[in-house]
């Protein structure tokens, strides 16, 4: 979505854009857990925010973009919670089952990203599908892992939450964003 506005203003710093977005994206998945925090330790295992970033990166800057922000939100709230904080989120053990996970996200919703920028509702499916295939992936790490199922049929559960306001907030933050660029663009993409 973002290449449109880029395209419309020649803009050549295509990458630079992105980048800082990018960069926007991961330090709002990295802070979300964290403010979250304040509500009690559950917020983050019912509302998973750190998930709608990489959501939001694959359906605005598509799956290359959306791969970095999924595997780099993680590993960017490890080390700055291991560095800064008193409680490390994610756990390492956690960490493996949640780059996979954000990384497919973002994967998923960008190989949407052109259909999104030429219809915004696009990104209603996107998120269904990216949401569905990472929690199989979830599901599939923590069998390995040895993790005992019911467990991960709770723990599934307890995210229901997040998941259904991330399958409406996501896809409604992308038709915004896509109204606001054509009204500025005179209703033209």
């Amino acid at each position: 979505m973002l290449d449109a506005v880029l395209r419309r203003y020649k803009l050549s710093v295509r990458i630079s854009v992105k980048s800082a977005v990018s960069v926007l994206l991961i330090a709002l998945a990295v802070a979300l857990p964290q403010l979250g925090h304040f509500f009690g330790k559950e917020f983050s295992s019912i509302y998973m925010p750190m998930y709608a970033p990489a959501l939001l990166a694959g359906c605005l800057l598509g799956y290359g973009w959306g791969l970095a922000v999924g595997v780099l939100s993680p590993v960017v709230s490890f080390g700055f919670s291991s560095l800064f904080l008193s409680s490390v989120m994610p756990t390492a053990s956690r960490l493996p089952y949640m780059i996979s996970e954000l990384a497919l996200y973002g994967v998923i919703c960008g190989l949407f990203a052109k259909k999104i920028e030429k219809n915004a509702f696009i990104a209603f499916p996107a998120v269904a599908l990216a949401q569905v295939s990472g929690r199989a992936v979830y599901v599939v790490y923590n069998l390995i892992a040895g993790r005992a199922f019911s467990e991960l049929l709770s723990s599934v559960q307890t995210g229901m939450v997040g998941l259904y306001i991330q399958l409406i907030a996501v896809p409604l933050i992308v038709i915004v964003l896509s109204k606001l660029i054509r009204k500025d663009n005179g209703g033209k993409e």
